[in-house]
């Protein structure tokens, strides 16, 4: 599971010990007999995820504490609704609480602009992909959160697969290789696992890729007309992606054009928070 892996387990410790949550001067406040059971929930509509990494927060932070997962992530949720419930030892719960929720909102935010963008399109066959502009160290978070909110994952690191782009053509030109010459090189030297995917900005270009041998085509910031004409190009020869300035008002006619793929970076790299809040109760249920 994602809150068990290892990285995430040490991406929660660095954020722990940057919140300084050991020598936290107002929790200490608290007597350690004073006990609490904590309600997490959203302050707006949207869809859950992270909960499990959330929860694991507070288990790092005081073994003792007793975590339960009420909703499961990917699940649509409401404004008020309770997703989480911690009890235990109240100054380890408030001592967790803003880290723990840092985590939750971020990716409750990234899985709920996902799904608006994935419902725009739901009856058109266009797959909605992220791409590697994710907050640093939070690759795998980010992407999780992508999935939970009905979208699916481009590359996870450049091993993953061939991409090439503008600038590795303009390098490779100094030395005389062509576009298609380039992508016949990545073909031959590339292992039977690697695709191979060339970034077009024209339709020259897309011949081009297409008479090296490429498997999938990248239409950068094409018009939809263009687009619709790399499609016909590219039918029973290689897949089509679109990006490059992806919007809300934008992705249905994209999607019209009859490509296999969108992506957008900015359902990871221009996140808008889902608000969550913790209800706490001392010595007592929460309301």
């Amino acid at each position: 599971m994602l809150h068990n892996w290892h990285g995430t387990i040490q991406l929660i410790q660095q954020a722990l010990a940057e919140d300084e949550v050991a020598i936290d001067h107002t929790s200490a406040l608290l007597p350690d007999d004073l006990s609490s059971e904590a309600l997490m929930m959203p302050k707006a509509d949207g869809v859950l995820a992270g909960v499990d990494v959330a929860l694991q927060v507070f288990t790092q932070t005081d073994p003792s504490l007793v975590t339960t997962r009420l909703v499961e992530d990917g699940s649509p949720v409401e404004k008020g609704m309770y997703v989480a419930k911690i009890t235990g030892r109240m100054s380890s719960i408030l001592r967790a609480e803003r880290t723990a929720l840092n985590f939750v909102q971020r990716m409750s935010g990234i899985a709920t602009a996902t799904n608006e963008v994935v419902k725009m399109i739901e009856d058109l066959p266009a797959v909605i992909l992220d791409t590697r502009k994710t907050l640093p160290g939070w690759r795998l978070l980010d992407k999780y959160s992508v999935r939970m909110g009905g979208g699916h994952n481009h590359r996870m690191s450049t091993a993953d697969g061939i991409l090439i782009k503008d600038n590795h053509v303009a390098a490779m030109a100094t030395r005389g290789e062509s576009l298609t010459d380039l992508v016949r090189r990545a073909r031959a030297e590339a292992l039977h696992t690697i695709r191979v995917e060339v970034e077009c900005d024209t339709l020259e270009q897309v011949q081009q890729a297409l008479d090296g041998g490429a498997e999938l085509i990248l239409f950068d910031n094409m018009t939809n007309d263009q687009m619709r004409e790399g499609v016909a190009l590219c039918k029973g020869k290689a897949l089509t992606e679109a990006s490059g300035g992806i919007t809300r008002e934008s992705v249905r006619g994209i999607a019209e054009t009859g490509v296999d793929l969108i992506s957008s970076g900015a359902l990871t790299h221009s996140v808008h928070a889902l608000d969550v809040s913790l209800e706490v109760t001392p010595d007592g249920a929460a309301a």
